[in-house]
């Protein structure tokens, strides 16, 4: 007999990223030095070579385009053209993640009308998994 899945509702495509009780990101915080990290797991901090103690820290869902790349080929079924960037989060942490809702023709005519535009996430529904509960991922949009 197949084993039953514990969780239900929808899942976040990575475990960094949260969806109760409203979507965001989690990086873990160094206790000696304060460095933050977008990981789930840390074993040891970059900054201060301290090995802990890490606590979660809510991350900010602002932010501002860093660099960007347009994408003309992907896997079949993924449509293309499609930006991809690095955003650059106030706690001083990046991420990288799609931007939506700016049209990639713009963004390959007019590249500096993307560097440091501002941005937030948003979440949406990218799969089904195999217990029928979405599949959840994030994404930045132009800050309105």
């Amino acid at each position: 007999m197949a084993e039953q899945s514990q969780t239900q509702g929808p899942r976040p495509i990575v475990p960094f990223l949260k969806l109760e009780p409203k979507p965001h990101l989690v990086g873990k915080r160094c206790g000696k030095c304060g460095a933050i990290y977008l990981s789930e797991s840390r074993i040891a901090c970059a900054k201060c070579m301290s090995r802990g103690p890490f606590s979660d820290v809510a991350l900010s869902n602002q932010g501002k385009v860093h660099v960007f790349s347009v994408i003309h080929q992907s896997f079949p079924g993924i449509k293309t053209p499609y930006i991809t960037a690095i955003i650059d989060l106030p706690e001083g942490v990046s991420v990288r993640a799609n931007l939506i809702d700016f049209p990639a023709e713009k963004a390959e005519k007019d590249p500096h009308s993307l560097f440091d535009l501002p941005v937030e996430m948003v979440t949406e529904v990218v799969a089904k998994d195999r217990e029928g509960h979405d599949v959840v991922r994030f994404c930045y949009r132009p800050k309105k």
